[in-house]
């Protein structure tokens, strides 16, 4: 088996965890086993080192899981091939597997994470109209995670100025959640590309979110907070930015504004205070 099946398998095998992959990434990166080591489950035990209680599991659905590497026609890249985004190897715990849909020339793009609280208003959608165009017209693309509000909505006016969007979605790319974005996410991968960590027919679950979250914040050299509350996804998504040394900026909102308590938190923290496209245009950065 080539070791890009190998590292599926592995990646589709119940019981390794993130934790399990992170270190297939540090023993293959720095080059701890030889070249012509046979890429089989003794060598993922030997690597991944799991708790003895876990060891049954992997074994029973490692066998499955390879044999489904290898008729796989999904699209998928690793983290050892040449197309992964430099700046998300940069992150604590980067991905080893991603799937996509679209076009892989969209992650050469400088480009800006955008997140919001889920009951966007008319005040973040004005926002949004006056802060992205000058970006995405200086050939940024606009990433975020396809959830209703703030999301969608910065998709959607990256389509309306002709822009990339890139997705990173929580489920599988047969699934789209919530449902009615069934459409966007076909537009999105038509015109930019979306990513997901999850094979294609995997269903959303809680834990899939703030791990979409750690990859939308790793792609982008900035990540722009629109309308956030204070217990929300993008605030755990602004977060993961600042942990990986990436600028965070933050629009301010009335303080009798449930959805602007997040947003004024993050400037009290330090976040830069965004007024005009100009001041956004500033943080983002090409990765090289």
């Amino acid at each position: 088996m080539i070791l890009k099946q190998f590292l599926l398998g592995l990646h589709l095998t119940s019981g390794i965890g993130h934790a399990g992959e992170k270190r297939v990434i540090e023993v293959i990166a720095n080059h701890l086993i030889p070249e012509n080591y046979p890429w089989n489950i003794e060598t993922l035990l030997a690597v991944v080192r799991p708790l003895p209680q876990h060891i049954a599991k992997i074994k029973a659905t490692y066998v499955a899981a390879c044999q489904k590497a290898e008729t796989s026609q999904e699209n998928y890249f690793t983290y050892f091939d040449d197309c992964y985004p430099i700046q998300l190897k940069e992150i604590f715990d980067p991905p080893l597997i991603l799937f996509y849909e679209g076009n892989l020339n969209a992650l050469e793009l400088p480009n800006l994470a955008v997140v919001g609280t889920r009951t966007a208003t008319p005040y973040g959608l004005e926002c949004l109209r006056s802060l992205l165009p000058n970006v995405i017209n200086r050939g940024t693309a606009i990433v975020s995670g396809l959830a209703k509000g703030i999301d969608v909505m910065a998709h959607q006016v990256t389509f309306a100025n002709q822009g990339v969007p890139i997705a990173v979605i929580g489920t599988g790319l047969n699934i789209a959640y919530p449902a009615k974005n069934k459409v966007l996410q076909r537009q999105v991968a038509q015109h930019g590309i979306v990513l997901s960590e999850y094979a294609r027919d995997v269903g959303p679950h809680k834990s899939h979110f703030p791990a979409r979250n750690r990859i939308i914040a790793g792609l982008s050299s900035a990540t722009l907070v629109i309308e956030s509350k204070i217990k929300s996804g993008s605030l755990i998504t602004a977060n993961y930015a600042l942990q990986n040394n990436r600028e965070v900026l933050s629009v301010p909102g009335s303080i009798f504004s449930e959805n602007s308590q997040g947003t004024n938190e993050l400037l009290q923290l330090g976040a830069k205070l965004i007024s005009r496209s100009e001041e956004v245009i500033e943080s983002v950065r090409t990765f090289s």
